[in-house]
């Protein structure tokens, strides 16, 4: 399942409604940008859409979720912890296998930093870290990705690059994006969140980057 419909999403805080209740269906083949000034909803939006897809999803969350006592490759290698008998996962920590080493390896390649597979998490830059994070969603190889501002600690090179390959990696996504820019560059449709709503839902190839800004 590369897609999903899910209607009557609602999430509330202290009492009060911060989301919805709205309805969301992506297909199989949309890259979709989530925009919105800070605090409008993108990221519980996020959350919501995760606990109802969970395992058909590869999840790059804004907090990231990294153990900084683990190495890099043991951080990646989690994303399919849930593919794997416990055995082997206790065996990973001790000796990983050559072919899941060859994997994460290619994987940290692919976004510049395969020197970094054995290096303490804790120790990396934060641009760093969102790139392992990044791998760790890559290595799960869902057909979903839900990706939290995967590009907010990288810089304008890197993120692009990072952007085609999670663009070229997946069969659908789900972006929340702050850069209105990035989400028209690299996204098929943009929907824009304001007040825990959905204010805006159209194909990228209809807007500019002004169309979006009355969101912010």
């Amino acid at each position: 399942m590369a897609g999903f419909d899910l209607s009557g999403l609602t999430a509330s805080f202290g009492g009060e409604r911060v989301i919805g209740p709205l309805s969301l269906k992506v297909k199989a083949g949309e890259q979709v940008a989530l925009v919105g000034k800070s605090g409008a909803g993108k990221s519980t939006l996020m959350r919501l859409i995760h606990q109802h897809v969970n395992r058909n999803s590869s999840l790059v969350p804004q907090e990231l979720g990294l153990v900084n006592a683990l190495p890099v490759f043991h951080n990646v290698f989690m994303g399919q912890l849930d593919q794997h008998g416990n055995w082997y996962n206790t065996v990973t920590l001790m000796r990983p296998f050559s072919r899941d080493k060859d994997k994460v390896r290619e994987l940290l390649k692919a976004l510049g930093m395969a020197e970094k597979l054995w290096i303490p998490t804790a120790s990396l830059s934060g641009g760093q870290r969102q790139r392992v994070a990044i791998a760790r969603a890559l290595y799960r190889s869902a057909p979903l990705l839900l990706a939290d501002e995967p590009i907010s600690a990288l810089d304008g090179p890197m993120a692009h690059q990072v952007m085609q390959l999670l663009k070229d990696r997946f069969s659908a996504s789900v972006f929340a994006l702050h850069d209105v820019d990035m989400a028209l560059a690299y996204c098929s449709r943009i929907v824009g969140i304001q007040d825990g709503q959905i204010a805006l839902d159209e194909p990228a190839e209809r807007l500019v980057a002004s169309d979006i800004m009355s969101l912010y």
